[in-house]
């Protein structure tokens, strides 16, 4: 396992293990899930992931219950990382929330506590006043946002008074915006970008195509699965197949290399099993040549999904079966 090269209290993994679907029904994982939640987080710690993330929103609660429990002893040698839904975020809501996080995770501090999205209404100078607050009592160690403009990740700092060491935000080949300015920030701010979703909730894997979408909820809701999107990104795994081949990985594992190619980002996929999780864990050895990198740019540049309002006829017509 490799880690970022930052002056962190304990090592960040550049793979770490997203935990959104842990007591997420919606993932269509089924009830058996939650037993191998707890055999995937084990494995995770045996390969050196040391970044876990789940947030109080996950499972209202489960997540961070599975998660805390699967930890156990270890959870005081990892960064335990969780969010808070921002549902009127001032200052007593933020210290009240992750008291009860910290509690259901079993941790006496967050590691790191993020902000989940930003409130259009609510300041970031009340919430970071909060942030501040549960950092000096030492019931949280970094603060973290998400879903964070450049803008507005500064600003939420200038509020703290202190680093907002990361921002977990949608990145992957086919997601790229952090690239234009989160990551440079990040690289010339000694800042981490946490990328979720880094294959596109499995769009990137080559597991989907036309005749063979996914199930469950999450993934039909997202238009990457639509079958025209499907169709239209046959070249990208197709790119993506032939870079793997070359280093005897998958598709997914490649993905995951363009993504953790940036020294300042890390990684957060999800696993469905012990293997995926082994999976992940190895792409962080894989180094790209610089040819295959550019091949990977060009074949994402040339990928038109339907996205946006272009695609909701399509979706419901998907889900109507016409």
């Amino acid at each position: 396992m490799r880690y970022v090269r930052l002056d962190t209290p304990k090592p960040i993994s550049k793979i770490g293990l997203g935990t959104w679907q842990f007591g997420s029904r919606e993932w269509g994982y089924g009830p058996e899930y939650e037993r191998r939640a707890a055999e995937i987080v084990r494995r995770a710690l045996d390969l050196g992931v040391t970044l876990f993330d789940t947030a109080e929103l996950y499972g209202f609660g489960r997540s961070e219950r599975i998660l805390g429990a699967a930890l156990g002893d270890d959870r005081a040698k990892v960064v335990v990382a969780s969010k808070i839904f921002p549902l009127l975020p001032v200052a007593p809501v933020v210290q009240q929330r992750a008291v009860a996080s910290a509690a259901r995770l079993g941790v006496d501090g967050i590691d790191l506590y993020q902000v989940h999205q930003a409130n259009p209404v609510v300041a970031d100078t009340s919430t970071m006043r909060g942030m501040r607050s549960l950092q000096d009592v030492g019931l949280v160690g970094e603060v973290g946002v998400s879903n964070y403009g450049l803008r507005r990740w500064r600003f939420a700092e200038a509020a703290l008074g202190r680093r907002v060491l990361s921002n977990q935000v949608r990145y992957s080949m086919i997601d790229r915006g952090p690239e234009e300015d989160l990551i440079p920030y990040a690289e010339q701010a000694g800042r981490i970008v946490i990328a979720y979703s880094p294959l596109a909730q499995g769009f990137l894997s080559g597991r989907y195509d036309a005749t063979n979408p996914p199930a469950g909820a999450v993934r039909r809701a997202n238009p990457y699965f639509l079958p025209e999107n499907l169709e239209r990104g046959t070249q990208l795994i197709a790119t993506l197949r032939e870079v793997a081949d070359a280093h005897d990985a998958t598709p997914s594992q490649i993905a995951l290399a363009y993504v953790l190619r940036h020294p300042n980002v890390v990684a957060i996929p999800g696993a469905s099993g012990v293997e995926q999780m082994e999976r992940n864990a190895a792409a962080a050895e894989i180094d790209l040549a610089d040819d295959e990198y550019a091949a990977l740019v060009a074949a994402a540049h040339a990928f038109r999904p339907v996205t946006g309002l272009a695609a909701v006829p399509r979706m419901v017509r998907a889900r109507l079966g016409k």
